[in-house]
């Protein structure tokens, strides 16, 4: 059985099954870097920052590879190391993008523009297969127009993230690790989603 197989069965089973007495979930999480952290490299502030999300209720089942790809948008910062993590989890989604958050504040993250370098950014792409905070507000993120994606970001927390399926920065390293997950939302995978990205999407990505 290849690793994604093993992977999508873990996922399915995660997403549908109690085990124990808490309820555990399969979180996909996005991780990037273009300033490094008290000297380190972005490469290496990213895996100090992977393992960094480990705790009692998080524990991590698959890391892809780390790629470098160009500063989104073009021209904003220096090049970022992407990678995907993917989770298992008893918080709920909520509790676990407080994680992250914290996790980002360990290594001086600051917030002070859209889209500007940082030193740590780790985003929540799915919890198992939540839709939040319902199916209306998540689509209307998802279809919004590009010029306002530049100055409006949600004041809540929207699962699937709603940029997911355009991000080749985010679909590339994901699929190492979940080609198989479904977006409950559209009903593709991955996999197909990787596959209707254009060439001048995925220019300049490379793994490191």
């Amino acid at each position: 059985m290849g690793q994604a197989e093993v992977v999508t069965r873990l996922i399915n089973k995660m997403i549908h099954e109690k085990v124990s007495v808490q309820k555990v979930s399969l979180a996909g999480v996005a991780l990037g870097s273009n300033l490094g952290f008290h000297g380190h490299s972005p490469l290496d502030t990213l895996a100090d920052a992977a393992q960094a999300l480990v705790n009692e209720s998080v524990q991590i089942v698959a890391v892809s590879r780390f790629l470098r790809t160009p500063a989104f948008p073009p021209g904003s910062g220096p090049d970022y190391v992407n990678a995907a993590a993917l989770l298992r989890t008893s918080l709920e989604p909520e509790g676990l993008l407080e994680h992250l958050h914290a996790v980002e504040a360990a290594f001086a993250r600051e917030r002070t523009a859209r889209w500007a370098s940082r030193t740590v950014d780790l985003d929540l792409l799915f919890h198992g297969d939540a839709v939040l905070p319902d199916a209306g507000v998540q689509a209307a993120w998802m279809a919004l127009d590009p010029a306002r994606q530049r100055t409006e970001a949600p004041d809540r927390l929207i699962l699937p993230h709603p940029r997911l399926q355009d991000r080749a920065f985010v679909l590339i390293p994901l699929a190492d690790i979940a080609p198989l997950w479904r977006h409950p939302v559209t009903g593709r995978t991955v996999s197909e989603m990787v596959a209707a990205l254009s060439a001048e999407d995925m220019a300049g990505i490379w793994p490191v």
